[in-house]
């Protein structure tokens, strides 16, 4: 089942609505899990009809996986108001790095709750993770700055592939969330050993 929402044009009870069955759906991922967000009780939660849910979310990977774009939403426009202040790329990239997963480590379960959601082949998730996407680009090249738009694209999806692969080792069991931290500074220390702002 496929859900397309215009959230520009949501009434103001109706984005009200949505935006508690999002925090419904996070607060449950933060206690349990993914397995404890189940359609009915983020209903319950939220005071809404389960039907409610489905006009907006096709699938409770879908939900979640917008979970995410909202956290990403706020997370950037936390840097865009504080942005980190250093001569170097890597430093600012490093800096956006560490609190990113700052976060994500304050809230574990949720975190890979909504990692695996992102991961899923729904189709209805493919919005949510070209939104995500874009977020996470847009960020990382105000870090990175300089004048070479094709070498920061580049830079930009390594970055991106190997936080994805670690998040992804960190949900499965075979690296600690702090291996994200520690793998994505090394990677951009490699990527951008020479970028200092003129």
């Amino acid at each position: 089942m496929s859900v397309e929402i215009d959230l520009a044009t949501l009434t103001p009870n109706q984005a009200a609505r949505r935006r508690r069955v999002l925090d419904a759906a996070m607060t449950l991922a933060a206690e349990g899990g993914y397995d404890a967000v189940q359609m009915r009780d983020v209903a319950q939660h939220a005071g809404v009809a389960l039907g409610t849910i489905y006009r907006y979310f096709a699938s409770k990977d879908h939900l979640l996986a917008a979970c995410q774009v909202e956290l990403w939403k706020d997370l950037a426009q936390t840097f865009d108001q504080r942005p980190p202040r250093s001569d170097t790329a890597a430093d600012r990239v490093v800096a956006v790095l560490r609190r990113a997963t700052r976060a994500a480590e304050r809230e574990p379960l949720r975190t890979a709750a909504l990692v695996t959601a992102t991961s899923s082949p729904d189709p209805a998730v493919r919005e949510c993770q070209q939104e995500i996407t874009v977020l996470i680009e847009g960020v990382l090249t105000r870090a990175i700055g300089g004048d070479d738009p094709d070498r920061t694209e580049r830079i930009i999806a390594v970055l991106r592939h190997v936080w994805w692969a670690t998040l992804l080792g960190w949900v499965n069991g075979w690296a600690t969330v702090g291996t994200v931290g520690d793998e994505l500074e090394s990677a951009a220390r490699l990527l951008l050993p020479d970028l200092r702002d003129a």
